[in-house]
């Protein structure tokens, strides 16, 4: 009996540092940091937690577009994982207390392969999609005032604040949109 989803290989690896969206218009998906409050940022990952789950009902939602390029499939589990490691890394930065927190190294592409995303079932993805952008959201919605300026280093030692990781995580998600076309 041959595998209904068989391996589709090995995604092309993103290893490029995205922090220059933080301090410039992303010229692919739109996204410009400068122009975005965070606390808009509980609904744009609302909005965008929608727009995933639509995606999911595509006919060709386990066609990959591309030699190395992921399935919608893919992307949404991809992002649904980012919710959840965002979601991890502001709560780190609010246990913090205002010192400097540190974040862990995640590895998307050996998460994709751990998890097999080509393998996922799109109706059990869309639940978890769903809350997971709500969990982000909500977390999201907690800082108020000097919070937002609360530091936290990425283990390539970039530098964050809450505020910059909102909107580097905002961008993440829309940027994925724009990757599916959704």
């Amino acid at each position: 009996m041959s595998d209904p989803f068989p391996d589709p290989g090995p995604s092309t690896p993103d290893d490029a540092d995205w922090t220059w969206v933080l301090t410039q218009p992303c010229p692919d998906c739109g996204f410009d940091a400068a122009a975005t409050d965070p606390a808009d940022v509980p609904t744009i990952l609302r909005d965008a937690g929608q727009r995933y789950a639509a995606a999911l009902h595509r006919d060709d939602v386990r066609t990959r577009p591309g030699q190395g390029v992921w399935s919608t499939l893919e992307y949404v589990c991809h992002v649904r994982d980012v919710c959840d490691v965002m979601t991890g890394r502001l709560e780190q930065i609010l246990a913090g207390g205002g010192e400097v927190v540190r974040f862990a190294n995640w590895d998307q592409d050996a998460t994709a392969l751990e998890k097999q995303y080509w393998r996922s079932d799109p109706d059990v993805v869309e639940g978890e999609v769903a809350g997971a952008f709500e969990t982000a959201a909500t977390a999201y919605g907690r800082p108020s005032g000097a919070q937002w300026d609360w530091p936290a280093l990425r283990s390539n030692g970039s530098e964050f604040t809450a505020r910059t990781l909102a909107l580097y995580f905002v961008h993440d998600i829309r940027h994925h949109l724009w990757d599916v076309n959704a």
